[in-house]
């Protein structure tokens, strides 16, 4: 049983257990990004994963479960962020990974699958928001040492600087259709380091 106020499948195991929580993260990810959240199904998982059926639902319980885990992993696997001594340069890198996210061939279509899923069921809302607060968390570091180099006055809001580089980019990604590139990214980092500087995040 999981603890009281806990989603099942957040609690991280241990042990040999985490080769079990691995394959099946992996195949999870796998039907996203084949065919999507409506048909993710718990068996069909297990089976992906050469699995018990009775283990997965019992770690797991429901499919809302099992991706606010897998979101949970994709954070803790994702990229640290870098430290250039330049806010220019780390945001730029920010958009340059974000980018690089969502036009993989396979972690776009499980973003897009889950952003989808997020829309009409409210645990797997609530595991999006915890996977992107977590990203925004660790990256707002570099715009707190960029106000303590001088680069952006002091009181900005760090995390809305970081939300201003990727915002465009997930537009261009869900709605617009526009192209994904290195040239979008850099464009989407400056124009957070522009705003910044002008003290237009400072609380």
């Amino acid at each position: 049983m999981c603890p009281e106020g806990v989603e099942p499948g957040t609690v991280r195991p241990g042990g040999r257990t985490a080769r079990v929580r691995a394959a099946v993260l992996r195949a999870a990810g796998d039907a996203l990004a084949e065919y999507g959240f409506d048909r993710l199904d718990l068996a069909d998982i297990a089976r992906r994963a050469d699995v018990g059926k009775t283990t997965v639902y019992r770690r797991w319980s429901t499919t809302a479960g099992l991706i606010a885990d897998l979101l949970l992993d994709m954070a803790e696997q994702s990229s640290p962020r870098t430290d250039t001594g330049s806010l220019d340069e780390d945001l730029k890198a920010n958009a340059r990974l974000v980018v690089q996210t969502l036009t993989d061939p396979r972690q776009g279509a499980v973003f897009k699958a889950v952003i989808a899923a997020a829309a009409c069921d409210e645990r797997t809302a609530q595991a999006l928001h915890r996977f992107y607060a977590t990203r925004i968390n660790e990256w707002a570091g570099c715009v707190d040492q960029a106000a303590e180099r001088g680069e952006v006055p002091a009181g900005t809001d760090a995390h809305e600087v970081i939300r201003a580089v990727s915002a465009p980019l997930y537009y261009r990604f869900l709605v617009s259709g526009d192209s994904l590139d290195e040239a979008a990214a850099d464009r989407a980092a400056a124009a957070a380091v522009t705003a910044a500087r002008e003290g237009v995040y400072v609380s």
